[in-house]
């Protein structure tokens, strides 16, 4: 089947987002569960991602929570430092891919603060043909509506969609649409996914 986009997410496919991990280095890891087993953060920044305030949602968060919010905070005031490295080997693959004229979208469950804050830091942010971020669609994976809006805007039959994201539950949710889909474990399985598809070379791939 002719694929006439590429559909990257972006967490953990193009840019490693482990909050816990930041947490265990930062607080240890038994106060790291203690507090995401007392709070529910990932919910916090749902709310973040559907288009809520970044600052403001998390600082009140910390606020309804004081005996943790100094570390809650840090969610604000240290993202950049839990939203990193860069996956190199992902980028090569968008880059490569954007050189063969094979349109690549983003499709990414990100706030709109925190997007416009990854840009400052993330070049390869802006080399999308079209960028799908749920903050300013107010609707997050894997909610049909997304997908549905993308389909809309792009006007690419949902079949000749190619998506890849490291979340089973997003993919699947793209899969009932049509679309074709790549669970993402790691670059280079998706980077084999590509040449099979016959959209980039083994060498244009590495």
């Amino acid at each position: 089947m002719q694929i006439d986009a590429v559909i990257f997410d972006i967490g953990n496919v193009l840019l490693e987002w482990h909050p816990e991990r930041f947490y265990d280095a930062e607080i240890g890891e038994a106060r790291r569960k203690a507090l995401f087993a007392e709070v529910d953060l990932h919910a916090m920044n749902d709310r973040v991602d559907m288009g809520g305030p970044f600052r403001d949602g998390i600082y009140a968060t910390a606020d309804a929570h004081p005996e943790h919010r100094d570390a809650i905070r840090l969610w604000h005031d240290r993202w950049l430092d839990m939203a990193t490295p860069a996956i190199d080997h992902s980028v090569r693959l968008l880059r490569a891919l954007r050189r063969n004229g094979v349109a690549t979208f983003a499709l990414s469950n990100f706030g709109i603060d925190t997007f416009a804050l990854a840009e400052t830091t993330y070049d390869f942010l802006g080399e999308f043909d079209r960028r799908y971020i749920s903050g300013h669609m107010g609707v997050i994976k894997p909610d049909p509506q997304i997908y549905a809006m993308l389909e809309e805007d792009c006007h690419i039959a949902p079949e000749r969609l190619l998506f890849t994201d490291d979340r089973a539950d997003n993919i699947a949710a793209a899969a009932a649409r049509g679309w074709q889909t790549h669970l993402f474990e790691g670059p280079q399985g998706w980077a084999d996914r590509l040449v099979a598809t016959g959209l980039l070379s083994r060498e244009q791939a590495a």
